[in-house]
């Protein structure tokens, strides 16, 4: 099998390498995100959001900025200890905080993620551009080559024709696929961050106003 894909690189023309790159880059970006996303900026939503209620409701807000601390650059954990900091300064302070590292931490999270999508789209284009280069030496090779010549110059040209083609959506398919996996974790953050966000703020509201109930 390794042979067999080795002839097939190399039958493929020099359109291979830059394909090979955009895979590998691509490849490369998916560790990446995958280990920040699940390892770093994620965070139990519903498990944290339950122990910073329990703790705003017996007034340790302290607690709750430490329990917040403790969970390291969790993108949800750093948003909702800015509200909490500003818990006894008004419902506008505390939105105005929450936003303020909501925007810090978009970009961090959302990091390389549209380099993934131009990189796979690249990677057709590549292969595309590929197969009109064989296409080319092909119908070179049946115009202008010798006679003996024109069987293997005709083969070479739709070798590299076919297999840029095949290279490039062998590249392109995974990486849309990994582009869709990287998007829906990442939204997942975010969605985690507007929903317990709101929470937040109504749960300090309404312990300012001293009508914070449980649940």
């Amino acid at each position: 099998m390794i042979q067999s894909f080795a002839q097939f690189y190399r039958e493929g023309g020099m359109f291979m390498h830059f394909i090979a790159m955009c895979g590998l880059y691509i490849i490369g970006v998916a560790i990446y995100k995958f280990l920040f996303l699940l390892l770093k900026f994620n965070t139990n939503g519903a498990n944290l959001m339950k122990q910073i209620q329990k703790l705003v409701m017996a007034n340790n807000v302290d607690k709750a900025i430490k329990l917040c601390s403790a969970a390291g650059d969790a993108a949800l954990a750093n948003v909702l200890k800015a509200g909490l900091s500003r818990a006894n300064r008004g419902e506008l302070e505390i939105q105005n905080a929450i936003d303020e590292t909501v925007l810090e931490y978009t970009p961090k999270v959302k990091k390389l993620t549209d380099t993934v999508a131009v990189v796979f789209n690249m990677a057709t284009m590549l292969g595309l551009l590929g197969t009109i280069q064989g296409l080319i030496q092909a119908f070179d090779a049946v115009a202008h080559a010798a006679p003996e010549q024109k069987s293997a110059l005709l083969a070479s040209g739709i070798s590299i024709a076919m297999n840029t083609t095949g290279f490039g959506l062998g590249v392109a398919i995974p990486g849309m696929f990994i582009h869709m996996l990287i998007k829906s974790l990442e939204g997942k953050i975010f969605n985690d961050i507007d929903l317990y966000s709101v929470k937040l703020v109504n749960l300090l509201v309404s312990r300012e106003k001293g009508t914070v109930t449980e649940g």
